[in-house]
Order: structure tokens, then sequence, then C-alpha cells
């Protein structure tokens, strides 16, 4: 089982070193944000042009139901009321089904938009698509997107356990 767990840990670890190495580009704080629409877990459609004037915590998470993601998942929505005094919306991103989202949304509490990319087009777009073969999955990115639509900062190296509490720093120094 330990065998296990430590190669699923370096294939997770791994997985933005290969986005990387394929040559994914992952967009610059200062750069204008890809503009996108993809549906979410209620089925809406959500267009990062409907978020001007507000900022924009845009995480890249691997797969649903998953240990690393329900964490980060659930430090999101522990902060929810932190990141709305602050103007902000978290919006998850996964290639998962619009159903899985819904899905892990009821089991896990979630009440903030988690976004559908199944053709994988917002993700790599981002430089955040994983690609291993046959298999492919986001990796663990954050972009954290001004009210003007302009990335502010970008994190390609997450720590899922404190992630949201690193954001929601970044933003009270950006909110000065």
């Amino acid at each position: 089982m330990k065998r296990i767990v430590s190669g699923m840990l370096l294939v997770w670890s791994l997985a933005g070193a290969v986005a990387l190495a394929a040559g994914a580009s992952v967009p610059a704080a200062g750069t204008q944000a890809p503009e996108f629409t993809l549906p979410s877990q209620d089925g809406t459609q959500v267009n990062l042009k409907n978020f001007r004037g507000k900022w924009v915590v845009l995480y890249f998470y691997p797969r649903d139901f998953t240990s690393g993601c329900t964490i980060e998942a659930h430090n999101f929505q522990r902060d929810q009321e932190q990141y709305a005094k602050r103007n902000t919306v978290v919006l998850g991103v996964s290639v998962d089904s619009v159903d899985s989202h819904k899905n892990f949304c009821t089991k896990e509490g979630l009440n903030f938009k988690l976004l559908a990319d199944s053709d994988h087009k917002v993700t790599t777009a981002y430089g955040s698509l994983t690609n291993m073969g046959l298999v492919k999955f986001a990796s663990r990115h954050t972009f954290l997107i001004d009210p003007n639509g302009k990335i502010a900062r970008a994190y390609t190296d997450v720590n899922p356990n404190k992630h949201s509490e690193e954001v929601l720093a970044a933003l009270a120094e950006l909110q000065k």
C-alpha cells in the first residue's frame, strides 16, 4: 500500500513537470487572462467576462473525489466568506464532466462553481493540461485574476493543504 501511495504522489508531483515539458505556456502575471465560457456543476454557462469588477481565483485541479483535490476544495469552501469580503469569486476547473462536478459538490458540500473543461481548451490555454498518454488531467495551478481581467498572480507549485490561505494573503497584499 505504501508503495502505491508513493507512486501516486510521484505521478502527481511529476504532472506539472510533464505539462511544462510538453511546451505548455502558463500565462504570466500582468497579462490578460485567457477568456472562456464553461459549464458549471449546475449546468449554467460561466463566462470569465461576467466577473469584471471582481477578483477571480481560477484554480485548476486534477480530479474530483481525489484526496488532494477534496482538501483544496474544502479549504476554498471554508474560506468563502473571506473571499466574499474581498470581492472575490472562486472558480474551480478540471477536465471532469458536469455530472462528476455535480456529484462532487453534493457529496462534499461545495457551493462555489466547478467548471467542466471536457474538451481541454481552457486548461490548455492556461498551460495547465497534463498529458500522460491516454490520460489527461489538469495540473494543480491557480491564477489570481484582477477586476480588469489581468493575471495578478500565477501559482504552479500548489500545496492543497494551505493554498487557500496563501491566496487570501496575496489578495490582502494586492488590495492594499
